[in-house]
């Protein structure tokens, strides 16, 4: 679908039958939410996706075990794979055969090989992407940003400033190896976060394609509108190449991300746009990871909602002068690190949820106790906001 204002002079991007950047039309994303060994299940749901109008379709590899499954999904799907490659770089050289794309997240990178250092690291993902005619996403994540970025200032926003550099640092290295075909993201749970440090990247590096996209965007209709909320000021003003709309919702539903998505194109066409200036988070501001390979329990989608239906009354009570953000995320990967920004964080394990007020775990709670424990956290928040 075309954005009718005019885009970015990017350079153009292949990535397997697709190519994003340089006039092409925004691409539509979502990411199977099957564990990656499950063959069947998931070329099934990259099927769905890419007919139901995603352009990309991304999965999770965080194994050999995955690793190996890939080579299996490739055959039973034509959609355009990416893999999502989150602490185990060196699992590229076994996939890129199979895939069109490559995400790695630099804030992630320090995890394997400490000693070796993250451009040797980058270096050696270029060359296996090389070989194997394979595109590159830098996926910047704010709730994941590396130890070397971490001291960076810049005024009262150091977290973008993190941010920003972080994704600077690894284009101009990626570029220095002579390698042009990749894009980069910069994601936040925030939405004014998301605006600004896109609006910074395209103003400094306007060749290179963004992807876009809210980060832990939450449930629908909260998460869809989130989205809007950053994406559409974006593209109406020709920033972004490709996007995704990440909602918390069952693996059965994710074609509801590429629905979600259409809308924000078609509101972009028609200059229906919602304004990021007029809009003000809820009192209640949940963040919650889009489900994936790596959530490691199945009620986390269902612990999400349940925690968003007994938080209705603090949601409606206009005594709290304070917007209360819970996090709820399913999985180790991203849950520590986003858990550590918000005010109270549940980040969920298999058996036990972890439980958090910024940055200190309280304690573990198993999924049936979980609930009553938040609600007493919340109260005492109640108490303090409102003294």
């Amino acid at each position: 679908m075309e954005i009718l204002s005019p885009r970015k002079p990017t350079r153009e991007v292949q990535i397997g039958t697709a190519s994003i950047g340089h006039g092409q039309p925004v691409l539509l994303q979502s990411m199977a939410a099957t564990k990656t060994t499950d063959v069947e299940a998931t070329a099934k749901t990259c099927e769905r996706l890419r007919l139901a109008g995603a352009g990309l379709v991304r999965v999770a590899a965080d194994s050999r075990r995955d690793a190996e499954a890939l080579q299996a999904i490739r055959a039973k799907t034509t959609a355009n794979l990416v893999v999502d490659l989150q602490e185990n770089y060196r699992l590229a050289e076994l996939v890129a055969p199979f895939v069109d794309k490559i995400r790695y997240n630099p804030g992630h990178l320090h995890h394997a090989e400490k000693e070796v250092s993250w451009q040797k690291k980058v270096a050696w993902l270029v060359d296996v992407c090389h070989k194997n005619a394979c595109a590159i996403r830098i996926g910047v994540n704010c709730g994941s940003l590396g130890p070397n970025t971490e001291n960076t200032q810049d005024g009262d926003n150091p977290m973008l400033r993190c941010a920003l550099d972080s994704a600077l640092k690894h284009a101009a290295f990626v570029d220095s190896l002579g390698f042009t075909q990749f894009c980069v993201s910069i994601k936040s749970s925030d939405p004014r976060m998301v605006v600004e440090a896109n609006r910074r990247f395209s103003e400094l590096r306007s060749d290179i394609p963004l992807h876009l996209g809210v980060t832990e965007a939450g449930m629908p209709p909260e998460g869809v509108f989130k989205s809007r909320v950053a994406l559409e000021p974006l593209l109406s003003e020709g920033i972004g190449d490709t996007l995704r709309v990440s909602l918390t919702v069952p693996n059965e539903r994710k074609n509801w991300e590429i629905e979600a998505g259409q809308e924000i194109l078609r509101n972009v066409e028609r200059g229906t746009t919602v304004s990021l200036a007029n809009w003000k988070p809820s009192r209640l501001n949940i963040v919650s990871c889009p489900s994936c390979a790596r959530v490691e329990n199945e009620r986390f989608i269902a612990l999400a909602e349940e925690i968003r239906a007994a938080m209705l009354p603090f949601n409606m009570d206009s005594s709290s002068r304070k917007t209360l953000t819970i996090a709820v995320m399913g999985c180790r990967v991203n849950g520590p690190g986003e858990t550590n920004h918000a005010d109270l964080g549940l980040w969920c394990g298999p058996e036990t949820v972890h439980f958090k007020r910024g940055e200190e775990l309280l304690d573990r709670y198993s999924y049936g106790e979980i609930v009553p424990r938040l609600l007493d956290e919340v109260t005492h928040f109640v108490d303090t906001a409102t003294e």
